[in-house]
């Protein structure tokens, strides 16, 4: 049987800890009320943040991250209710307060972030008057609200803020929206701040400065962080303690740095196997996987709640549901919710490492420029004219794309990854001058004048399936339509090719009569893959197709990416602001800048080094899940500024206003040559590339 609250948080002495406390909660059990019954969304947990604490709460969707936030703040749906355990912010009971009190509460003592900044804005309001509500409903007057909203939009460090205050929502970008709902956040001085998953769809470097932000905030505020966060990374870097939830129940618990690096509960070891972390590779390594899914919302498992899908369970965990247990670890207290937690890193992996090392067999794919050489754009520019301005969006780019091979595609919001991927599907028409082939022939610039060969050999999955995917029809209808399409297959040879597509992208028969709204987001990616696999494409372009999704569904999808690869020698364009994603499955990587190409080589090359001083800063960027380190292994750069509008790119590099390495004015003046530094890794700078590679070095 499952011990008390009480006893399994000793700790929680009410008396002695909800007055040092910002946030309390014992024996949390929320329940939404479907079809008539109660279904138990969060059972019995337990945590507390202490003042100026930073505690990440992760699991994958639908285990009751968000409901936890939603509960606390007390704005669960209708259906919604507590019915059982006990919470304070700052002292408070939540549950005691009348609606004055819970309005002063939200006013002053607690905020949230949310992951989508511009669902949070007021699209007809500007910025300064939605800043100046969050000051003037503590009682400050229009010009006090105003003069404060300056100052908060620049402690969040926002250039211009004057002009800033005068802009819409849409006029700004991810970024800076995100900034802004923090300056509204902090703006009462909360005791809590609540973060769900609020960099999320960021690019690396604007993730960073987030961070950062939020870093320096909550030390000079000293303001609780309650993150909410599928990405382990980032909670690896934020926060000081971390709780793992898993259907609903709080499955381990303890400091960030012994939870990661020792996991005590087999749920945790998988999440964190799932992870394409620093040097592994899809030749190499091979991405663990949880088996099975969770749990439907009000199930009642009789024994551990993860007995289903853990590989250590036996007949005591179907039996009886696991106490929890606490040990010591280096740095506190740690628990977990296993009947075998002292043996939970030896939990098997999903297929050995010598069958994966045989299933992993590198491609070998050709150099580009051969023989096998599949796509090829030379000198292809994009320019567009809108409200009597010249938006360069791609200027003069030039790759080639072998059979079998990715090209990851990376480089901030803004710098015309998209707008390629879309000159290569023949979305857009790019401007006259430049050149696409396929299999060495003219491809035309437009999808409408392209023969049907080359329509179904490129192909594209998007980063949100629910937008791509039409919820009206079932997943047969979808896949079918396709094929419809894409070949000339009827009758009985479609419904064979349609179970074979099911199958190849793993997904079970007795899914192709639901609907899409009936999927799990993982599920619904596999829809979209098989779709654009239905024609047999030559290349798909893969536009974000795992942001949104949890570590564990992420790392499926990228299996199943690779091994359709291997099967079929399709190439892919893969853009992504994850890094390590991009590490792991990409072949060569081009890294894009403001239209610009300042980067491409093999993978390993360019993560390595030499790279370019915009690459060394976005690999200095992205975290990784020890707290004191980056995917570089070098220390943080943080580029000054925005980058600069495409309307009016700076003279001479693209790069220059922002460079740290900037030798001078031929920067400002000149633009770059390309450098070879070896074995097809060119570097668009005016740095001679011995020197790049001496000044990284040292750095």
């Amino acid at each position: 049987m499952s011990a008390s609250p009480a006893a399994a948080f000793p700790a929680f002495d009410v008396s002695k800890h909800d007055r040092t406390d910002a946030l309390t909660i014992v024996g949390l059990t929320v329940a939404y009320r479907v079809r008539g019954r109660d279904r138990d969304v969060l059972q019995d947990v337990s945590f507390r943040v202490r003042r100026g604490e930073s505690y990440g709460l992760v699991g994958e969707s639908g285990c009751g991250k968000s409901t936890v936030a939603m509960a606390v703040l007390r704005y669960l749906p209708r259906n919604g209710r507590v019915k059982a355990g006990r919470m304070s912010i700052a002292g408070q009971d939540v549950a005691s307060l009348d609606a004055a009190a819970l309005r002063e509460l939200r006013a002053n003592a607690i905020s949230i972030v949310y992951q989508d900044p511009s669902r949070a804005l007021n699209p007809s309001l500007t910025i300064a008057r939605q800043v100046a509500e969050a000051f003037e409903v503590s009682g400050a007057t229009y010009d006090e609200a105003m003069r404060r909203t300056l100052e908060m939009l620049r402690r969040v460090r926002i250039a211009a803020p004057e002009r800033v205050m005068e802009s819409y929502p849409h006029e700004l970008s991810g970024g800076m929206q995100q900034r802004v709902v923090i300056a509204m956040a902090l703006a009462s001085n909360p005791a809590l701040l609540i973060l769900d998953e609020p960099t999320t769809g960021l690019d690396a470097t604007v993730e960073a400065e987030v961070l950062d932000l939020i870093a320096q905030l909550r030390s000079e505020y000293g303001t609780a962080v309650l993150f909410i966060s599928h990405n382990l990374a980032v909670i690896g870097k934020m926060c000081e303690r971390v709780g793992v939830l898993y259907a609903g129940k709080l499955v381990e618990e303890g400091a960030t740095s012994d939870v990661f690096t020792r996991p005590r509960h087999p749920y945790t070891v998988g999440l964190l196997r799932c992870l394409p972390s620093p040097g592994r590779s899809k030749d190499t390594d091979r991405l663990d996987t949880i088996a099975g899914s969770l749990p439907p919302p009000g199930s009642s498992a009789r024994g551990c709640i993860y007995a289903d899908r853990c590989r250590l369970a036996d007949e005591r965990c179907r039996r009886d549901a696991p106490p929890p247990h606490r040990m010591s670890a280096p740095h506190g207290d740690q628990m977990s919710r296993c009947h075998y937690h002292e043996r939970a890193t030896e939990l098997p992996r999903t297929s050995s490492n010598a069958s994966a090392r045989a299933a992993q067999a590198p491609l070998a794919a050709p150099t580009p420029g051969h023989a096998e050489r599949v796509l090829r754009a030379d000198r292809v520019s994009k320019t567009f004219h809108a409200s009597g301005s010249t938006v360069y969006a791609v200027d003069t780019v030039s790759l080639e794309l072998a059979a079998g091979e990715t090209l990851g595609l990376v480089g901030e919001s803004g710098s015309g990854k998209t707008t390629l991927a879309k000159m290569l599907l023949g979305l857009i028409a790019p401007d006259e001058g430049g050149v696409l082939e396929l299999d060495g022939s003219p491809l035309a610039s437009r999808v409408t004048r392209r023969n049907d060969e080359q329509v179904k050999s490129l192909q594209i999955v998007f980063q949100n399936p629910d937008s791509a995917l039409n919820r009206a029809h079932s997943v047969k209808w979808l896949i079918g339509r396709a094929l419809s399409r894409l070949t000339s297959l009827r009758g009985l040879a479609r419904e064979e090719r349609l179970a074979s597509l099911a199958a190849a992208v793993r997904l079970p028969d007795r899914y192709l009569s639901a609907r899409t709204r009936q999927l799990s987001g993982g599920l619904k990616q596999r829809v979209a893959i098989a779709r654009a696999f239905a024609g047999d494409p030559r290349v798909v372009v893969c536009d974000e197709p795992t942001s949104a999704l949890d570590v564990s569904v992420q790392a499926a999808i990228l299996n199943l990416l690779v091994d359709l690869q291997r099967e079929h020698r399709v190439s892919y364009v893969f853009i992504s602001h994850d890094l390590h994603v991009v590490r792991y499955l990409s072949d060569r990587i081009a890294v894009l800048y403001v239209g610009r190409l300042l980067e491409i080589g093999p993978a390993a090359a360019v993560f390595e080094g030499p790279h370019h001083p915009y690459t060394e800063a976005l690999l200095s960027a992205v975290p990784t899940l020890d707290a004191h380190a980056t995917i570089a292994g070098r220390p943080r750069i943080q580029l000054e500024g925005e980058p600069p509008s495409p309307a009016a790119p700076p003279s001479g590099c693209v790069f220059h206003t922002r460079c740290p390495r900037k030798i001078g004015a031929i920067c400002e003046q000149q633009d770059p040559p390309t450098s070879d530094a070896g074995h097809g890794h060119q570097i668009r700078c005016h740095i001679p590339i011995d020197e790049l590679r001496s000044l990284q070095r040292r750095a």
